[in-house]
C-alpha cells in the first residue's frame, strides 16, 4: 500500500498488477489527487474500515490512522484474485450506509459490454478501458464534485434546522411580546380601570 500526493480529493486505487498500479497513481498525481494505492479488494475493504467476510486471515497491511483518511474516489481493476472489483463495488454500495455514497469507477482491459452494464447497474460511475489515459483522469471530476458535495450535505442540513428552530424562537417571541402588550391595552382601558362616575348627585 502507498500513499502519496496532498490535495482535497483521496483516490483509493485497487489492482493487483503492480505495474497498473504504478501507472493510475502517476496519472492522478499528475492529477493532483492524493492517492492511495492497495493491490487487493479486502486490502481496500480495510482501508475503508470494512472488514472482509471471505475467510482472509492475512494479517492487517493498513494501520488504524489510515481507515480514518476521507476517500472521495474509489478506481479499482475488474479481474482480480479473490475479491473481484465487481465484488468491492457491491459491498461498498449495498453494505456500507456511510460508504454507498463514495463514487466507484471500474477499471478493464476487456471490454466486454455485459460486464459494462452489471457494474454500471450496481452503481458504478464510469468504467474505463485498460490502459488508463491522462485524459481519463478529467472523466473523474464530476463524480470528485458529486462526493464533495453529498459529504458537505448533513452539514448543511443541520444548519438550516438550526437556523428553522432560531426563525421559530424570534417568532414565538415577537407573538409573545405583541400578546402581552395588547393585554396591558386593555387592562388600561377597561372599565374597571376608568374614572368613576359621580351618582346620587341632587341638583340644587
Amino acid at each position: 500500500m502507498a500513499i502519496a500526493g496532498d490535495s482535497q480529493y483521496h483516490v483509493l486505487a485497487v489492482d493487483d498488477s503492480l505495474i497498473d498500479r504504478m501507472l493510475i497513481e502517476r496519472l492522478l498525481k499528475t492529477s493532483s489527487y492524493q492517492v492511495t494505492t492497495v493491490d487487493s479488494g479486502s486490502k481496500a475493504l480495510e482501508f475503508l474500515g470494512l472488514a472482509d467476510d471471505d475467510g482472509n486471515n492475512d494479517p492487517p497491511s493498513v494501520s488504524p490512522d489510515h481507515q480514518e483518511v476521507q476517500v472521495n474516489l474509489i478506481i479499482t481493476d475488474y479481474c482480480m484474485p479473490g475479491m473481484t472489483g465487481y465484488d468491492l463495488l457491491k459491498k461498498v454500495k449495498q453494505e456500507s450506509s456511510s460508504l454507498k455514497d463514495i463514487p466507484v469507477v471500474i477499471m478493464s482491459s476487456e471490454n466486454v459490454p455485459s460486464r459494462i452494464s452489471r457494474c454500471l447497474e450496481e452503481g458504478a460511475e464510469e468504467f474505463f478501458q485498460k490502459p488508463v489515459q491522462l485524459a481519463d483522469m478529467k472523466r473523474l471530476i464530476p463524480h470528485l464534485l458529486k462526493s464533495k458535495s453529498k459529504e458537505h450535505q448533513p452539514e448543511q442540513e443541520q444548519q438550516q434546522q438550526q437556523q428553522s428552530h432560531q426563525y421559530q424562537q424570534h417568532q414565538q417571541q415577537q407573538q409573545q411580546q405583541a400578546n402581552n402588550k395588547r393585554k396591558a391595552m386593555d387592562e388600561a382601558v377597561s372599565p374597571d380601570n376608568r374614572r368613576p362616575r359621580f351618582s346620587g348627585l341632587t341638583v340644587v
